[in-house]
């Protein structure tokens, strides 16, 4: 007898459709799965059929055969025992229900137990829109796959609690969630600027960056507060809206780091790698490719402290990520995309020993050791930042200074504020929505210099040499601060801190 059973599978964050279907006829017993199967999925076999045994079921002594349409796409993970193990009761005539309109989706243990699975959301989403209404999956899956609007989801912890669903009146609990509740309840980060003794001019560098999503590079002696600063930025990024935050949590679904009580992540994401992560453990892949730093950190922040002690080749993958906001991954099977909408902030010494251009400690570096030291980072990944920001070492004066700083809900405001300007100035442009995401063209319709704005501009590309990319960061930071100031044109003095901020890099290099 031949069944049907719905499931899902994932490509990237997206999910997609998959149809089991499974066949029991006469013949030699056997168990065979096609449909591009991987290993964890051809062992399923052994798990279904121990779980069926030890729930009291019948384990058909025929010929099985259990395809995975389409079977043009692999499959991967253990995500298919429960539909092969629904498939196989109906088919064996044990289960006498109409599964059409049930999406099942977990990996089962000997005992018949549901272990959760990763990527539960956006497989979620999928079955949502191929038309089935309902999904039962592990109830340590269900908040998070509750947050499709409409869909009915079902937890359960046993594959006899499922069959119980369909034949007795134990019925399963739909799984429910409040959006609006969830936001309202998100956490504030214990983090605020207002801890942070003087380094005024980085924290209003650190303010244009959040204002118009900015990567920057922080340059200072150790000690002078480049991580403490970094760590703050997240407390002034603007809110997440529900899109993103269904974009950020379906790449941690893929990772597989939802806590179990967690339903959607609201807070923009901080991702802080060692420095001795590989070049694929920062963009992502492997054999089995999975989401890198630089994707668990979409729509947050991606810290990179020491950013000269990275490996060369970990440092040059970022650079089209940066570029273009989405890593591609090519595998013999595959090709995959994971989104990278994401912030730089890296932290570097200005050489070797940490002291060089410092007023109180003497620097033990030569000029070619600050050289060296310095070139390991590369003129086009240092083109792809925005902003060069020094962090000089703290006063004691300003240490043992009373006076509550600025706090992170008032720059905030400031930066919300911009961003609403942003807003609305791209809203008739598809995928934009800061300034440092805007294309040539709308550089040139959005950052129109006047006569003396643009003669400052010339004397600075030939003075420090600026390439063609400089140039064009440079005019997206000014109209930053140009929104910051609510100035409808960029001027002057926006031109020349968004100049200074990014002549930095040419001091020492």
């Amino acid at each position: 007898m031949l069944s049907k059973t719905n499931s899902a599978g994932l490509i990237g964050i997206d999910g997609y459709k998959v149809c089991v279907e499974v066949d029991i006829g006469n013949g030699m017993p056997a168990f065979d799965v096609v449909g591009l199967p991987d290993t964890a999925v051809k062992e399923s076999r052994e798990r279904v059929r121990a779980a069926l045994k030890n729930c009291g079921f019948k384990f058909p002594a025929k010929r099985i055969t259990v395809n995975l349409a389409p079977a043009n796409i692999k499959k991967a993970g253990a995500i298919y025992d429960l539909p092969i193990c629904m498939g196989l009761l109906v088919s064996s005539e044990q289960l006498c229900a109409d599964l059409g309109d049930f999406a099942f989706i977990g990996e089962i243990a000997l005992s018949g137990e549901l272990r959760p699975v990763e990527g539960a959301l956006p497989m979620a989403i999928s079955a949502y829109e191929s038309g089935i209404k309902n999904i039962i999956l592990p109830c340590s899956n269900a908040q998070e796959a509750a947050v499709v609007k409409d869909l009915n989801v079902y937890g359960a912890t046993s594959l006899t609690d499922i069959v119980a669903h369909f034949t007795t009146e134990n019925k399963l609990q739909k799984t429910e969630i409040d959006i609006d509740e969830i936001f309202k309840k998100q956490s504030e980060t214990t983090l605020d600027f207002a801890d942070v003794k003087g380094q005024e001019n980085a924290k209003f560098a650190l303010e244009i960056a959040a204002a118009g999503g900015h990567n920057c590079l922080l340059i200072g002696s150790p000690g002078s507060g480049k991580s403490m600063l970094s760590k703050r930025l997240p407390s002034i990024l603007p809110s997440l809206s529900f899109e993103e935050a269904l974009e950020v949590t379906k790449v941690h679904s893929i990772a597989g780091l939802i806590p179990s009580d967690t339903s959607l992540i609201t807070t923009r994401p901080f991702r802080s790698p060692h420095h001795t992560i590989s070049a694929v453990g920062l963009s992502g892949g492997g054999t089995f490719p999975r989401p890198g730093e630089i994707s668990l950190a979409h729509n947050g922040v991606l810290f990179l402290d020491e950013f000269p002690e990275f490996r060369k080749d970990a440092l040059e993958v970022l650079r089209q990520p940066l570029e273009d906001g989405v890593v591609t991954i090519a595998r013999v099977n595959a090709t995959l995309t994971y989104p990278s909408n994401t912030m730089l902030i890296a932290a570097m010494n200005p050489c070797k020993c940490g002291y060089y251009g410092d007023g109180t400690n003497r620097c033990t570096c030569s000029e070619g050791q600050i050289r060296q030291y310095l070139g390991k980072i590369s003129g086009p990944l240092l083109d792809r930042i925005d902003l060069h920001i020094e962090v000089p070492a703290v006063k004691y004066d300003e240490l043992t200074d009373r006076e509550p700083a600025e706090s992170s809900a008032e720059i905030k405001k400031r930066v919300e504020c911009a961003r609403e300007i942003q807003k609305e100035r791209f809203k008739n442009d598809k995928g934009v929505y800061c300034n440092s995401q805007m294309t040539e063209k709308m550089v040139a319709d959005y950052c129109a210099l006047g006569e003396a704005e643009a003669t400052v501009l010339k004397q600075a590309f030939d003075n420090l040499g600026l390439s063609a990319r400089a140039h064009n960061r440079i005019l997206k930071v000014a109209r930053t601060i140009a929104d910051l100031k609510e100035s409808k044109d960029i001027k002057v003095e926006h031109l020349a801190q968004a100049i200074y901020f990014r002549s930095l890099d040419r001091k020492y290099w």
